[in-house]
């Protein structure tokens, strides 16, 4: 059983906020010590840029930014030249979908869902209007889930870009990727995934996957903010049009003409998040640390625990009972969210309240915006009771009124 007390330590945030109940994972992730560290490192001793100088910093600082990238690789099972660094996972996911302005066409079908966050749909609404593309959403489950069945139902001959997340960051629910991506190329259909969600905490193998693009972030699995990577199968990444132009991404330039490197460079323009990365790859380490099998068994007793105490609350709703992911989204009637987060505060009990960027999750529902609790393996039983007694304080007040 994971002990979660020792884990804290790793955590420098709770030795100067030590009574605080961390319960918004899924928006991002408190910050490890050895990632922090890493970055610390390479801005105190080095500072200096990557793939130029041909001095012995910049040979350092190159040598530690490509082992990041490296770590990244052998974490989801890709190989080296298919992760290319970016500012997070929605750099990542507007970088795929630019670059398909050019690429598709009128009456090309994109697929995605109502559980996306928005920067998983916004971009390929952005660039059907552009192209005459149609955007086409899958038919949710009444419980608000994505099926392989429903998904058959929409995929047609016309459909060129299905774009979908793996984890829902409000609902939880985890996508079947591996039955949709097949079908997906039977139609010779590009996949992107947002894996922002699932990446914190599940093994993932791309290759397995047969995944085309998937995109995190660092920030929400114990690393930096500002950073996050966009896997690509080679061939594919070679084939977008860059997002950005300039610095170390160009091959040959001409007054009139230039052509880009092979990936990842290519798609790499200008000074990359070298601090970042480096920060990235030990927070990757530490999570490998830990096992993806002990974390889930401990947010999952977490998460478990906390669905019951909150079913014996009289005017509670929840959303998403049977989440894989540790994630509730829940209501209590006749009191606005932010209400409710805002007295949570003062039992320094940190949750999410809004539309979670996912303002087509709330619309699906009929809600404006709802509360949302996720765990992760700083987090203790008595993480739950406080919150649990929080809520019922919030209640207690504003319905006292």
């Amino acid at each position: 059983m994971m002990n979660e007390k020792e884990i804290r330590k790793d955590f420098p945030v709770f030795s100067k906020q030590p009574q605080l109940v961390y319960l918004d994972s899924a928006a991002s992730a408190l910050k490890v010590r050895r990632a922090i560290d890493g970055v610390d490192a390479y801005y105190t001793s080095l500072g200096v840029n990557v793939h130029r100088g041909a001095y012995s910093l910049a040979y350092e600082a190159t040598k530690l930014f490509e082992d990041a990238r490296q770590t990244v690789a052998r974490f989801i099972g890709a190989h080296t030249e298919e992760i290319v660094f970016t500012r997070g996972a929605t750099s990542a996911l507007n970088m795929v979908a630019h670059a398909y302005r050019d690429i598709l066409k009128p009456g090309d079908e994109i697929i995605t869902s109502e559980l996306e966050h928005h920067s998983s749909f916004l971009p390929w609404q952005v660039i059907a209007k552009k192209t005459g593309a149609k955007l086409v959403y899958i038919p949710l489950t009444k419980e608000g889930r994505i099926t392989v069945e429903a998904f058959k139902s929409v995929l047609t001959d016309r459909t060129k870009v299905v774009a979908l997340t793996h984890a829902s960051n409000v609902m939880g629910y985890v996508t079947p990727l591996k039955d949709i991506i097949s079908l997906a190329h039977q139609k010779k259909a590009i996949v992107i995934v947002d894996a922002a969600q699932s990446v914190p905490h599940m093994a993932i193998d791309v290759k397995d996957l047969d995944a085309d693009f998937l995109a995190f972030s660092g920030h929400k699995m114990f690393g930096p903010s500002g950073v996050g990577v966009l896997f690509g199968k080679k061939n594919l990444l070679d084939q977008l049009e860059p997002f950005e132009y300039g610095g170390e991404m160009v091959d040959q330039v001409e007054m009139f003409d230039a052509t880009w490197k092979e990936a990842p460079l290519r798609l790499e323009a200008g000074t990359p998040v070298i601090g970042g990365a480096i920060g990235l790859a030990q927070a990757i380490l530490y999570l490998q640390s830990l096992g993806f099998e002990n974390i889930h068994q401990h947010t999952e007793r977490l998460h478990q625990y906390t669905l019951k105490r909150l079913k014996e609350i009289e005017g509670i709703t929840i959303y998403n009972e049977t989440a894989e992911n540790p994630v509730i989204a829940f209501n209590i009637a006749d009191i606005h969210p932010h209400d409710v987060a805002t007295m949570l505060d003062q039992y320094h009990v940190s949750v999410r309240a809004g539309h979670h960027c996912a303002q087509l999750v709330s619309r699906f529902l009929g809600v404006v915006s709802t509360l949302r609790v996720s765990f992760h393996v700083y987090n203790s039983i008595e993480d739950c009771d406080t919150f649990i007694e929080a809520v019922k304080a919030a209640q207690t007040f504003f319905t006292s009124f």
